[in-house]
């Protein structure tokens, strides 16, 4: 399984092929396969690598958050497609002839992608419009140093509705040892917006003093 080198075009065409129908490496939210796979891919992949860019340039949005996904850290090479991309194989020596166009197997690879993508498309087409989703994180700001946080998250992630999803978070200082509630949600952006996120936290007035809009990106 994996992506095979992803130091090497081959690696990061997989990455590529691999992202054309997905937003993240597992799931539908970050996790630390994302983070696994972004720091062994160590840079961003050229514009040409549309997918991969993407969601190279997504994931790096999450600055030291990345660290903080959930999920269970595993190597590499346990993500990915099937089977890992194959590195080309050097011919015998036997073989003088010099192949100015490109081998038979790289020949049959791009064909095979261009059938791939082709089909995917045509796919689309006769596809349900996929749900547009968005990743939003909140600061949640408490009262005073007295708030009971735990709580106070406990409220927040008590707000259930179809299309909403929520993810990690963590306690980041504010000022004179008060702490505010940094939490990450998925919606669906039809059914979800953030007025009623909004809404529906500062319904616990015993704990929410104010709500910002800390990030909010489209998948």
């Amino acid at each position: 399984m994996g992506f095979g080198d992803l130091k090497q075009e081959a690696g990061i065409k997989a990455l590529n092929e691999y992202l054309l129908t997905r937003s993240y490496i597992e799931g539908y939210q970050p996790s630390k396969a994302d983070t696994v796979v972004f720091d062994a891919l160590g840079k961003e992949p050229a514009g040409k690598y549309v997918c991969a860019n993407r969601w190279y340039k997504h994931i790096k949005s999450f600055g030291d958050q990345k660290k903080k996904f959930p999920g269970q850290a595993k190597d590499v090479s346990s993500y990915g497609p099937s089977a890992p991309a194959k590195a080309a194989v050097p011919k015998d020596d036997e073989d003088d002839d010099i192949d100015f166009f490109g081998s038979e197997d790289e020949e049959e690879a791009e064909k095979r992608r261009a059938e791939r993508v082709a089909a995917y498309n045509e796919k689309k087409k006769d596809k349900k419009k996929e749900t547009a989703k968005s990743i939003i994180i909140l600061d949640i700001k408490p009262w005073d140093d007295e708030t009971d946080m735990k709580e106070m998250e406990k409220c927040v992630r008590s707000v259930a509705a179809d299309g909403l999803v929520w993810g990690t978070s963590k306690l980041v200082p504010v000022v004179q040892g008060i702490r505010k509630l940094q939490i990450t949600c998925v919606v669906e952006d039809d059914k979800i917006d953030t007025q009623f996120l909004e809404d529906e936290i500062t319904k616990f007035d015993d704990y929410v003093r104010s709500i910002d809009i800390a990030a909010f990106n489209k998948l």
